[in-house]
């Protein structure tokens, strides 16, 4: 099957870049914003069970007018159920041939392209997850938010981060609940994730995704489309970014709350 077939939406070009952008990525994962009228119908149809799904709490950290966001970094902190706490400075885009040779050496850094009906990002990511981080209490008891980041996070902030800006300079963005599932449904060979965020003010964005090597994106989109679309999901519905949807949230909340200038 032609890789046009797999890849709706995009142009030649988009689909030339996206092959060399996987060549330098450890990972690829495609992901499918699932239409609000397609949410208990896909469910249903897939064999999930909401009763299993893991809870999770995600806090970003930005400048209320989210200037880190408009540089392409993306700082985060996570609760997870029966897991413990972990947290990630990301930079969004990259391009994977343009990153320094001692950042792809990093054991905590990788790179990967997620891929959606119409469009393509490549990013790369510097997770902690080693010794103890307590978000609830850092932020509770109001602690320095860089106690949540490694080293190795703070130079990797501190390279991208406008001069000046702190990481205890940032506001918090937050929460956002997050019911994680992870499942193998009858009839694919492989399993996916359904990741339902649920937002204040009580909207919602129900993704469905699947990791695979760089080498095999193309295969693995043909046949989870095909899957999918043999279930009666709708494969044509508008995307949604589920981190954007957050800090644009909690942005008008806090600049709603800012008191005005003075004069």
């Amino acid at each position: 099957m032609g890789s046009t077939a797999v890849a709706p939406g995009l142009s030649d070009a988009q689909i030339a870049e996206f092959i060399e952008l996987t060549k330098g990525a450890d990972s690829v994962e495609l992901k499918l914003t699932v239409p609000i009228s397609d949410r208990s119908r896909a469910s249903g149809a897939l064999g999930v069970d909401p009763l299993e799904a893991q809870l999770r709490q995600i806090y970003f950290f930005d400048t209320p007018n989210l200037t880190l966001n408009k540089r392409g970094l993306v700082v985060r902190a996570r609760r997870v159920q029966r897991k413990g706490d972990d947290s990630v400075v990301k930079l969004r885009p990259v391009v994977p041939d343009a990153l320094s040779p001692d950042l792809r050496a990093s054991p905590f850094f990788g790179v990967e392209v997620d891929a959606m009906p119409g469009g393509f990002v490549c990013s790369g990511s510097m997770k902690r997850t080693e010794g103890k981080i307590d978000v609830r209490g850092t932020l509770g008891e109001d602690r320095p938010i860089r106690r949540l980041f490694s080293k190795e996070q703070r130079r990797l902030y501190r390279a991208h981060a406008p001069e000046g800006l702190e990481l205890d300079d940032l506001s918090v963005l937050g929460p956002i609940f997050v019911l994680k599932l992870k499942f193998a449904p009858k009839g694919l060979d492989r399993k996916l994730v359904a990741e339902a965020w649920l937002y204040p003010d009580n909207s919602m964005i129900l993704e469905l995704s699947t990791k695979c090597e760089p080498s095999e994106a193309f295969q693995v989109a043909a046949e989870t489309r095909a899957f999918l679309a043999g279930h009666g999901i709708d494969l044509s519905g508008e995307q949604e970014t589920k981190t954007r949807k957050a800090l644009q949230f909690y942005s008008r909340r806090l600049r709603a709350s800012s008191p005005p200038p003075e004069g």
